[in-house]
């Protein structure tokens, strides 16, 4: 068993969002992504499928050449493969649930473009 809180030592980036582990089991890594507003992670994709779900604040979170405005409570899930970027609207709690063949250094490598 692992217990954690989404909230726990809560930290923001100065110039990218922060990316922390927050579970890794046998399914999944459960990754906690904060952002302050206007960071952005740009165009990427995964060869997994994702979900990310808003705990905090809104996100602006392209798709298919379309933009949903995700607040608080909002979940979305991508299959593999599918470009898509989030521009934090606000200051942002998110958590991305990632395959547990995908890597959460391919997450931060993402913050870094």
């Amino acid at each position: 068993m692992q217990l954690t809180s989404l909230l726990k030592d809560l930290t923001y980036g100065d110039t990218k969002p922060a990316i922390t582990k927050l579970i890794e089991n046998d399914a999944t890594k459960e990754i906690r992504i904060v952002f302050k507003k206007g960071q952005e992670m740009k165009s990427h994709k995964t060869s997994f499928p994702i979900t990310v779900s808003i705990f905090e604040g809104e996100i602006n979170f392209g798709v298919h050449n379309t933009e949903h405005i995700l607040k608080k409570g909002d979940l979305i899930s991508l299959e593999p493969n599918v470009i898509h970027n989030l521009i934090a609207l606000e200051d942002s709690i998110v958590r991305l649930s990632l395959s547990k063949n995908d890597s959460v250094e391919r997450v931060q490598k993402v913050t870094e473009q």
